[in-house]
């Protein structure tokens, strides 16, 4: 294994023997010193990932010679403006912490039509306030099988209908200027069964042996077999799929898209000229998916391996080196202690927070905020490097992925609760106001997850005269709790479950395409009257943006808990002394009571950010919070 100054400069040496071979000596010269530079700085962590994944194998060496070289090639032809891009952030590393970003996500597609109708839209972005946008995945996939872009056949291709890689890169190039950050998927647990490297290992091509997991028969199949669990067992049961010459393929999530084997070598160069080819195209974050997945060994469950933490250490060692503008965001839907354990300035420096989003939704329900007031106290607080991504909802299903044994605590049975919720949230449950669809749906077991838009779940559908409260209730939490806020793009407008998928047979038989909506145009355009439902969402929404971009309290992620003595309302502190903020959201449609008591320690007269600066509220005689009223108050000493 190569850990040594003295390895690592000979390995340096070599790669640079390729490189002058091939290289006009002074152009050579300005990007051999800043590449060697930062290799210096983060080779030892690159190898030591890549010693403990391939150490053992016979062309180490010869491998490691290889990726070094792909990795200085792909700096070479790095964009100036990317390349200044990366001093920057190398200088303000942590300016992802700001209080000003904001996050969308969106199909573009859906959205906008192709590339050139969303960079009409970069206005429209501005006026919202992000500084962070997500593109639902814009390679090549086959048609119709393309789960959503998620089987990607090109990573070096963008969809025809979406239009070019030109017409990406300059989209990402007109974001930049604008101070918005491109997001892309890196989807590395798969591709589809169209990509050249599938058809390549399928025609039997030596280059591409065992880049899958292919087998003769069902023998090795039904040995892993016994320890996964199915991800989509309606749709696909089992974690194999059969091919037309009778061989067995690993396909974890569907039969047409076939997963990676890591274990060669190979795999791990082949991916990572794809990763930097990505981030060469202006992608400032990356969005790493189905992280859980991309490690297998027999008679586990082959989910949240610590190969798999190798993997993507090794990953962001490499674009520290050739890439360090661009960032990891982990997407992780699994228990709450293996979520974090993918967060830390080496592997993902953010993170999706699927217990947050899950439950913000549970509260809603129930009217008690004990889960998600324990969840901010002990599950919230990360490195200072690190950051949530915190959201509402997604492009996926909600799925209840709070722990049992937290749940517990509180005397709450998990699996009964999740049946509740399922019931709650698909209107099987009197009383609910929630207008979701089901999931996954299993009878037989009770198991379900959800689908919907914000709005159809918090009640809008029905015409329910509190649901835009709820819908801004859940967004102050977002927004205010610390971390990256995202606001999936439709839901600032409130836009409603849309059933049109079931006439479409690619997708009539995923229930997660109705909350998928297309930009309602009528929507948008009345979003600045606030007569209606899409303005009174917009004006709450854009006021609590703003409030939060100009507050001291909001920068960075840190929060401390506020213990309120009401069942329904959720309490916690931003900032220091200096600028500090006590955030106060009742979760109830009552009106909910917190006595002075709690408040002893605070400033007597306070103002609410989210109300009328010149009035101050009189803590010492406690507070009354109206319906789903949410207060950021100015406790600041």
């Amino acid at each position: 294994m190569l850990t040594s100054n003295l390895e690592t400069t000979n390995l340096l040496s070599a790669v640079e023997k390729q490189v002058t071979s091939t290289s006009g000596s002074q152009t050579f010269s300005q990007d051999w010193l800043a590449f060697s530079d930062r290799f210096n700085k983060f080779a030892p962590k690159l190898l030591e990932e890549l010693g403990h994944l391939y150490g053992h194998k016979e062309q180490y060496k010869a491998f490691l010679v290889d990726l070094i070289l792909v990795a200085y090639q792909s700096f070479q032809i790095r964009p100036a403006d990317l390349k200044a891009l990366d001093k920057q952030r190398e200088m303000h590393p942590q300016w992802f912490q700001s209080k000003k970003m904001l996050g969308g996500v969106c199909y573009i597609d859906l959205f906008a039509g192709d590339l050139r109708g969303l960079q009409a839209q970069i206005p429209y972005f501005k006026e919202l306030g992000l500084t962070y946008l997500h593109l639902m995945p814009p390679y090549k996939c086959p048609v119709p099988n393309s789960d959503g872009g998620y089987a990607v056949s090109s990573y070096r291709e963008v969809s025809p209908s979406l239009g070019t890689m030109a017409d990406l890169r300059e989209f990402a190039a007109a974001l930049r200027k604008e101070g918005i950050s491109l997001v892309l998927d890196f989807i590395f647990n798969h591709t589809s069964d169209e990509h050249e490297w599938a058809i390549g290992a399928l025609a039997g091509k030596p280059q591409y042996d065992d880049f899958y997991y292919i087998f003769p028969d069902r023998k090795m199949p039904d040995a892993y077999d016994n320890t996964l669990r199915e991800i989509f067992p309606d749709a696909h049961p089992g974690s194999f799929s059969q091919l037309a010459d009778g061989r067995w393929v690993w396909t974890t999530f569907n039969s047409f898209q076939w997963d990676l084997n890591y274990s060669n070598p190979a795999v791990f160069k082949a991916m990572a000229g794809e990763m930097l080819a990505i981030a060469n195209i202006g992608a400032e974050f990356l969005r790493m998916d189905a992280v859980a997945f991309v490690w297998k060994q027999l008679g586990t469950t082959c989910e949240n391996l610590p190969q798999a933490h190798g993997l993507i250490r090794a990953f962001s060692a490499l674009v520290r080196i050739a890439a360090p503008a661009m960032l990891f965001k982990s997407e992780a839907i699994v228990h709450p202690d293996d979520v974090v354990k993918y967060i830390s300035p080496e592997e993902c420096q953010v993170a999706y927070n699927p217990l947050q989003m899950a439950l913000l939704w549970n509260t809603l329900a129930t009217r008690e905020v004990n889960l998600l007031q324990q969840a901010l106290e002990e599950r919230h607080n990360l490195h200072p490097d690190t950051a949530w991504v915190n959201y509402v909802r997604s492009h996926d299903d909600i799925g209840w992925t709070f722990a049992d044994e937290d749940a517990i605590k509180f005397g709450i049975n998990g699996y009964d609760h999740r049946q509740f919720l399922n019931r709650f949230y698909v209107n099987r449950f009197d009383g609910s106001f929630a207008r979701g669809v089901p999931f996954q749906d299993n009878p037989a077991t009770g198991d379900c997850r959800i689908s919907g838009t914000c709005a159809s779940l918090a009640g809008v559908s029905q015409g329910d005269h509190l649901a835009v409260k709820r819908i801004l209730l859940l967004h102050s939490v977002v927004l205010s709790s610390g971390g990256i806020p995202l606001i999936y793009m439709g839901d600032e407008v409130g836009t409603l479950n849309d059933s049109n998928y079931v006439d479409d047979v690619a997708k009539a038989d995923d229930s997660r395409w109705v909350h998928r909506s297309k930009r309602v145009k009528l929507l948008y355009d009345s979003r600045h009257d606030q007569s209606t439902v899409a303005g009174q969402i917009y004006a709450g929404l854009q006021q609590m943006i703003v409030q939060r971009s100009t507050c001291e309290a909001f920068e960075g992620g840190q929060l401390t808990g506020f213990r309120t003595g009401n069942a329904s309302v959720l309490g916690y502190q931003r900032g220091t002394d200096g600028s500090k903020v006590l955030v106060l959201a009742n979760f109830s449609e009552f009106e909910q009571y917190c006595s002075p008591e709690i408040f002893s320690a605070m400033p007597s007269d306070v103002n609410d950010l989210l109300g009328n600066s010149l009035v101050t509220l009189p803590l010492r005689q406690g507070l009354t919070l109206m319906a789903y009223q949410v207060v950021w108050l100015n406790v600041s000493i």
